[in-house]
Parts: structure tokens; sequence; C-alpha cells
């Protein structure tokens, strides 16, 4: 069901921080800063070979990734992203195998523009899941 990798989701406390270490320090291209208020967070993409980190800054107070960064101010992994054909096909599959999906279970738009759901950590051995349709 899933498919390629699409990205690896790194939380911050500092985004220009952040996106100038994979700049300046590892070389990479790293995209302008994108807010996301639908999602609460601001999110920059670095580009690899195969595949892209999100670096993703809480966007208000309400952020559902404020949390994550107030206990980790260092950073630290969020979630993996992977890619699936059909969004709502594998959102059924997973419901009827037990998988939990995170909000009301309706895909919203995410960063590139396309379909995306969440998966339970508890469900995907203590991972946070995004699938995104392509």
């Amino acid at each position: 069901m899933i498919g390629r990798l699409n990205h690896v989701a790194i939380a911050v406390s500092d985004l220009e921080a952040a996106s100038n270490t994979y700049r300046n320090i590892l070389g990479a291209n790293v995209s302008e800063p994108v807010d996301l208020p639908d999602h609460g967070v601001t999110t920059v993409f670095v580009e690899l070979p195969n595949t892209k980190i999100e670096l993703l800054l809480p966007l208000g107070e309400n952020s559902p990734i404020a949390k994550f960064v107030a206990n980790n101010p260092s950073g630290g992994m969020h979630h993996v992203c992977y890619e699936v054909e059909d969004i709502i096909a594998a959102r059924d599959k997973l419901v009827a195998e037990g998988a939990r999906i995170l909000g009301d279970g309706e895909p919203k738009i995410g960063a590139h523009g396309k379909p995306v759901l969440f998966l339970h950590p508890k469900d995907f051995c203590g991972t946070l899941v995004e699938l995104e349709e392509v």
C-alpha cells in the first residue's frame, strides 16, 4: 500500500537557524518558509536527491506541535511521510485493520497541495505517520 518515503519531518524551535544549518553547513537546497494555518505550522523543505526533510515550526499557541517543541527545545524527529496512490482506499484499509486516523478521519490538504492523513503513533511503533496522496 505505501509507496516511497516522501519526507521526514523535524520539529524545531528556530526555523531560520535550522534552515541555515541545512543550507550553510550541509550545503542543501532549502525552500522558503510557508505558513500552513490549517495545520498550525510553518514549513520549510530541504531537498535531497532521494527524499526531503521537512522542518516544522509551531504556528500559533494552538499548534499541534507546540507541546512537542516545548518538550524538545533543540528539536527532534516529528513524523515520517509515505506516499499512497489513493488516500481514501488507504484510509479505509487501515481502519479495517484497526489503525486509528487522527482528527476527523478526513484528508486535509498538506504542504504540497495534496491530501494528507495522520496515523496514530501507538499503532505504528511509536512513530507518527503521515500519508500523502500522489
